[in-house]
């Protein structure tokens, strides 16, 4: 298996993390800043720590974390977007792409199961 640096799905979701921090930069609810940065980041995070896990019940079990938490990163953005701390377009842009970097997971959620067999 290639390190994980070279899965797409990885560097798709590194980017969406690093565009949430950018945009919450100024963000002033502290709170709200930070659940939904810890959301972005556990992503790329639960990805890389699977696939280094040596074990494909490993890696699908942290994929599906990802997956996890990247539904919670696109219900904080419909949050954010709605009391004003996201701007509407920008929320839109990124909940899409969280939505792509679901179906990558799920995708390789899968692989990893049709390999088993």
């Amino acid at each position: 298996m290639d390190a994980f640096e070279q899965l797409e799905v990885w560097k798709r979701s590194s980017r969406l993390c690093v565009n949430v921090y950018k945009t919450l930069g100024s963000c002033p609810d502290k709170g709200f800043k930070d659940q939904i940065t810890r959301a972005a980041l556990s992503i790329p995070s639960n990805i890389a720590e699977g696939h280094e896990r040596n074990s494909r019940a490993e890696y699908r079990r942290f994929l599906k974390i990802a997956k996890g938490s990247c539904g919670e990163l696109r219900t904080q953005l419909y949050i954010g977007s709605e009391v004003g701390f996201i701007d509407k377009q920008r929320a839109g842009e990124y909940i899409t792409e969280s939505v792509h970097v679901i179906k990558m997971i799920q995708g390789l959620i899968n692989s990893l199961a049709v390999s088993d067999h």
